[in-house]
């Protein structure tokens, strides 16, 4: 029987390809992809609390956020449907923020310098949050964190020890607009610039509690 020559002939290597190509030097052997934010909502909300730092809120638009954060300009409406959805994500995330700070406090008198230390942390969010022209109202998130940060004042009211600003006596109601508002009048003329002659090289933490103890001494401890 005649051999199968054919079969015999030893294989010749495959001729490569146009994709079979050698890798030139540095080549990368990974396919090409399309650059992606590991978290686009919170890539654009970086980018507007650094925007509203620099130049306030009202200065803020989405095309100029899609710029910063190198999107689309269509990804923050997609996420926040316009400027006042993205607002209103700000001052709800700020006001779960001040809430979680004013958790912490030992008295009121502490809760007023967590007040101020929050602003100087967060003065972007400082800015919007008691902005309700700027902001959704009804909005879920926001009413929800908002009634949050509040019920932690409230609390810090009503637990203050006579002597930390909160008269004998007092409406709690009454008490705690008296401490937000000298917490929120220190934050806002620190962080506008208008105390930075009165603060000089001083902490500021320290100048408000100081202002506080001239304002409401600490009662004497009982004999």
């Amino acid at each position: 029987m005649p051999r199968n020559t054919t079969a015999d002939q030893p294989k010749q290597p495959a001729q490569p390809g146009p994709s079979a190509q050698p890798k030139q030097p540095g080549q990368s052997t990974q396919p090409e992809r399309p650059y992606h934010h590991g978290d686009l909502r919170r890539a654009i909300l970086h980018a507007a609390l650094d925007a509203i730092a620099t130049d306030g809120p009202s200065a803020l638009s989405l095309r100029d956020l899609a710029r910063r954060a190198g999107v689309s300009h269509a990804a923050p409406a997609h996420h926040f449907k316009d400027r006042t959805g993205l607002l209103t994500a700000i001052a709800a995330e700020g006001h779960t923020l001040l809430a979680a700070t004013l958790a912490e406090a030992g008295d009121l008198r502490d809760a007023g310098v967590r007040y101020v230390r929050f602003a100087r942390e967060h003065p972007a969010h400082f800015q919007v949050m008691f902005r309700p022209e700027l902001l959704r109202e009804d909005d879920l998130e926001l009413t929800t964190a908002r009634a949050l940060s509040r019920e932690r004042l409230r609390t810090a009211v009503t637990g203050a020890r006579p002597g930390t600003l909160d008269p004998v006596g007092a409406d709690p109601r009454l008490a705690g607009i008296a401490a937000w508002s000298l917490s929120h009048g220190f934050a806002t003329l620190l962080l506008s610039g208008n105390l930075t002659g009165v603060v000089g090289d001083q902490d500021p933490e320290e100048v408000f509690r100081t202002a506080t103890e001239l304002l409401f001494p600490t009662a004497p401890p009982s004999p």
